[in-house]
């Protein structure tokens, strides 16, 4: 008797290990499946210049993603990354076009985006807002002012700028500088995030704000630390954007913002805070960047793209709150 009892508990071990490993690689899983199905379904998708092209293309998301990321690790969210990667664009362009050297106009972009991101996290703190209602009002601000500075028109015709635009369009030892970007950003927002105290007081202000207050941690610096960064790598992504293009336009970075959130919550990130891996939302950024071009290759509509991203949101969410559920 007590033998099979044993050999009952052993199977129950091997089922509840497997169980959690599924949820905790859940989307590693998904990712290599993805990338299977695809690659039999069209043998367009495996060849190296799709895959590089590919890259390129998640770049500009997983930049934005990884600051999303810190944001909702906090408990908070951040609507406003596509409006302020439009607005950063076109006052860069604006730069450029006005005759602003590069390592001037550059840096000043990317200044701003922290700026205003430093502006959602101030209303959040010090004004006591939201977060949804605080980036949704500067998400609606921000792109106005890009109708505004443009008069509603897209600022092209930016003149030569070599180091604008070897940061969309170059290649450094055959991969793609984007690519190139977000792998450094990746490596710091993973130093950051595990190596470091700023790292555990993210955690800890969204896993309990009210233990971390009593634990030392300044809750209202930490938030706008997070949301400055998520502005700081919207712009970035602007810059990269705004290179590929050649252009900018008031509508630019619009639905951003869906991207990045599905991108971390499809990493596993827990979209009440205090839980998540920055590798989870790199996983994230290439399982959507995978989803629309292998859907871009099959010909299938954008419209029924936004329909599986949407799908692929609200499964995420589910899993988490299936997650946290078993805890």
């Amino acid at each position: 008797m007590k033998t099979t009892n044993a050999a009952d508990v052993a199977r129950n071990k091997g089922g509840l290990n497997a169980a959690g490993i599924l949820k905790r690689q859940g989307a590693i899983i998904a990712l290599v499946l993805l990338v299977l199905v695809i690659g039999i379904a069209s043998p367009q998708f495996r060849t190296v210049s799709n895959l590089l092209s590919l890259l390129r293309q998640a770049s500009i998301n997983g930049v934005i993603a990884f600051g999303m990321t810190c944001v909702i690790l906090t408990g908070g969210i951040d609507i406003s990354v596509g409006a302020i990667l439009g607005l950063s664009a076109m006052l860069g362009a604006g730069f450029f076009k006005g005759g602003m050297p590069e390592l001037l106009a550059i840096p000043l972009m990317l200044i701003l985006g922290l700026g205003l991101g430093a502006i959602n996290g101030t209303l959040v703190t010090l004004g006591r807002l939201q977060p949804f209602i605080a980036t949704l009002i500067t998400m609606t601000a921000y792109r106005g002012f890009c109708l505004i500075y443009g008069g509603g028109k897209p600022i092209s015709s930016l003149g030569d700028q070599p180091l604008l635009n070897s940061v969309g369009r170059g290649d450094f030892a055959g991969v793609p500088i984007p690519v190139w970007i977000l792998l450094l950003i990746f490596a710091l927002f993973f130093f950051i995030l595990n190596k470091t105290t700023l790292g555990r007081r993210i955690y800890a202000v969204g896993s309990n704000s009210v233990a971390a207050k009593l634990a030392g941690v300044n809750i209202g610096r930490t938030k706008l630390f997070v949301y400055g960064i998520s502005g700081l790598m919207s712009a970035l992504a602007g810059l990269v954007l705004l290179s590929r293009l050649g252009s900018a336009q008031p509508t630019l970075g619009a639905g951003y913002e869906i991207d990045a959130i599905a991108a971390t919550a499809l990493g596993g990130t827990s979209m009440s805070g205090g839980s998540g891996k920055i590798y989870g939302t790199m996983v994230g950024v290439l399982i959507i960047a995978i989803l629309s071009n292998g859907l871009n290759i099959l010909g299938v509509s954008s419209y029924y793209q936004d329909v599986v991203k949407s799908a692929v949101i609200l499964l995420a969410v589910l899993s988490d709150r299936g997650r946290r559920a078993s805890v």
